[in-house]
């Protein structure tokens, strides 16, 4: 894929990339960097420009010698090479330096082509430097994931490739690769930025998404098993309630079950029986069904507006300070704070505990025959009182929600000056970013264990045949992974290739 300065990536282009589509620098962007920089070159003779000729941060008032001023950007670098924990994963380090090539293409960070071009063979030849999970607060943006990030540019440090850990100049020799060129601000410019925290959360988007899609799927599915009535997802109801993620889930689920022999007629039920004292079933469905619009609308919604923000991140130059050659001058802000981003992913955390709890009323309306009154307790297939069907299922479906739930709490308010006060108001962004991660995680592995006790249900009450068209392919599909089960057995492997199905599969 061609990637231009003056063009938008969308999240379509960004996926393919993650995916493997090479990507290729188009030869007027890399001009055009060039050009950045030998303006900047010249303009910063006989004038004080921050990271430059000054130190950095609190120590931006001191001046650096010229013939200093190379080590100064190799001191940097090092110096915040200081995260600490597990090792950000492979899908996400590539997401960041996909970000990272985004921001500096356009020419505005002034600094050296060969940043660049490096950063593009390193995304295509799958090269990822080793980057962990502590250490940035998201004020100067990803300052520290991003130096682990920038390590590897100048031929230092460690990389994964092909799986495994390996010496940076090691894998740069069997590739002939050379480290980036080191002259102005390279460190300054590629260590400032949200690139860490708004590639995490453009994978976290893409996720939620696809879950969203199992989410409604589920609600499908278990809309046939309990016969439910069609009018909580009729357009009737849902299009004079003003929200586009309500009708959209209610679209989808009428699109599901539009075939389905299992959904009930109100009409035929209740509007032509008026005599009735006692009537054989609920009038309403429980509020984890009936509710399923209004529950997953505004995981819709939110999901949606935060692809809008984060894209905007994507496409942002998020350093300091920037380049116009247009007005022929260099400004000084803030373009690195991450608050845009911790802000989404906190949001995005929000729903998709939301999207756990509703999975995880599901399954304990599935698993409790006094509540459904129509499968047995914790549908059990084999003999109950000797066999215990998914008893000990529902307890990890049960603590992954009560985790969720419990990562959900701000990050955004949760500031804490350091740098000497320098940063005296920081975003978190990065830390954000990954604990929605692991909710989303966390929420795929809730559904996972709700889509099992699906199918059980649907063999116990033996209605395949009568589900919609959408439903039984996704019944066949999965039944291929987890084949119905009588006897107790370990059922950890089996909740795993679920898990490793959805993730990187949506429901259809």
């Amino acid at each position: 894929m061609r990637i231009q300065r003056n063009k938008n990536l969308i999240l379509g282009d960004f996926q393919k990339i993650l995916g493997g589509e090479k990507v290729e620098v188009e030869k007027e962007s890399i001009d055009y960097i060039q050009k950045s920089f030998g303006f900047l070159q010249e303009f910063s003779n006989h004038k004080t420009i921050y990271g430059i000729n000054t130190g950095l941060g609190p120590m931006a008032q001191y001046k650096v010698d010229e013939d200093k001023q190379v080590e100064l950007q190799y001191n940097l670098i090092r110096s915040h090479c200081a995260g600490s924990g597990q090792r950000i994963s492979d899908i996400y380090v590539k997401a960041a330096m996909i970000c990272r090539l985004r921001s500096i293409i356009q020419g505005i960070s002034g600094i050296h082509p060969s940043t660049a071009l490096l950063l593009q063979e390193l995304i295509n030849r799958n090269i990822y430097p080793v980057i962990p999970e502590h250490g940035g607060v998201g004020a100067s943006g990803d300052l520290v994931q991003l130096s682990h990030m920038t390590l590897i540019l100048i031929g230092e440090g460690s990389v994964v490739y092909e799986g495994k850990l390996c010496p940076t100049a090691e894998v740069f020799e069997k590739h002939g690769l050379k480290p980036i060129e080191v002259v102005l601000r390279e460190g300054l410019s590629l260590i400032n930025g949200t690139s860490v925290m708004t590639g995490i959360g453009l994978v976290n988007i893409l996720r939620a998404k696809r879950l969203l899609t199992w989410s409604i799927m589920a609600g499908a599915l278990l809309s046939e098993i309990v016969e439910s009535f069609s009018d909580y997802f009729s357009e009737e109801l849902n299009q004079v309630k003003g929200h586009p993620g309500q009708q959209y889930v209610a679209a989808e689920l009428r699109s599901i079950l539009s075939d389905s022999q299992l959904i009930s007629s109100r009409e035929d039920e209740f509007y032509n029986h008026i005599n009735d004292r006692v009537f054989r079933r609920k009038v309403q469905e429980f509020y984890s069904l009936r509710c399923v619009p209004q529950i997953l609308g505004p995981v819709y919604d939110t999901i949606n507006y935060a692809e809008q923000v984060l894209l905007a991140e994507l496409n942002s130059v998020n350093d300091n300070p920037i380049v116009s050659l247009e007005s022929g001058n260099v400004f000084h802000g803030g373009n690195f704070h991450g608050d845009y981003v911790s802000l989404e992913m906190d949001k995005l955390k929000l729903v998709i505990t939301r999207l756990s709890m509703i999975a995880d009323r599901q399954i304990n309306f599935l698993f409790n025959s006094n509540l459904n009154e129509k499968l047995p307790p914790f549908v059990n297939l084999g003999v109950l009182g000797l066999n215990l069907g998914m008893q000990g299922m529902q307890f990890t479906a049960t603590s992954t929600t009560a985790e969720n739930q419990s990562l959900s709490s701000s990050v955004y308010i949760h500031s804490i000056p350091t740098n000497n006060d320098n940063q005296d108001i920081v975003s978190m962004g990065t830390n954000s970013a990954l604990m929605a991660a692991r909710v989303v995680d966390n929420a795929f592995q809730v559904i996972s264990i709700e889509l099992i006790g699906l199918l059980q249900a649907v063999d116990y009450l033996k209605i395949e045949d009568k589900l919609s068209s959408k439903t039984k392919n996704i019944y066949r599909k999965l039944r291929t992974l987890v084949p119905v089960f009588v006897a107790d057995t370990p059922k950890f492997e089996e909740i795993e290739r679920v898990y490793s199905y959805i993730i990187e599969n949506q429901a259809e």
